[in-house]
């Protein structure tokens, strides 16, 4: 459905049922979310960097507890990166069928990333990160800061609108 001179889509499924194409803004954002996860899958690379940190932290430790250790740290490294990634997917996938949920859940891990990446930033935790740690926690910040940002803006905001909401705002 079209209204004035300027053809455009209304927001909202069409006469059959059927959702119109995503807006431009909310392409972006889920493309700005697969972004995220090859950056969280990388991610544990990065990651890996920081275990000679954990020897030089732990000099009197046995040798034992020092590899239990550095096991411990590499399966956190691993797990964490790919749940990260799955959970960028998962939002993408949800935010890209216009689930309403999906982007108020996107919105608060994103503040909790927030949280998260000042502690990392900052080196409040007891492991001094790495410079690199540091810098790729701020890209993935960045990531979903841009994600965040998209999926708020009035083209996305229309895409994600109840059926019953877009039909009573269609001009007559």
């Amino acid at each position: 459905m079209t209204t004035g001179a300027q053809a455009h889509p209304v927001p909202g499924p069409g006469p059959e049922g059927v959702r119109p194409p995503a807006p431009p803004a909310l392409r972006r954002a889920v493309r700005v979310m697969y972004g995220g996860a090859a950056l969280s899958a990388a991610g544990v690379f990065v990651n890996l960097t920081t275990l000679g940190r954990i020897k030089r932290r732990l000099p009197l430790t046995s040798p034992a507890l020092l590899a239990s250790t550095e096991h411990q740290a590499i399966a956190e490294f691993v797990v964490g990166g790919l749940v990260s990634a799955a959970v960028w997917i998962f939002m993408a996938i949800s935010c890209r069928a216009g689930m309403r949920w999906a982007r108020l859940a996107g919105t608060a891990l994103f503040a909790v990333d927030t949280v998260y990446t000042v502690d990392v930033a900052a080196s409040f935790d007891r492991f001094d990160a790495s410079v690199a740690v540091r810098v790729y926690t701020v890209v993935v910040w960045l990531a979903g800061l841009t994600a965040t940002l998209l999926l708020w803006q009035r083209g996305a905001s229309g895409f994600f609108r109840p059926a019953a909401t877009a039909a009573r705002r269609r001009p007559r």
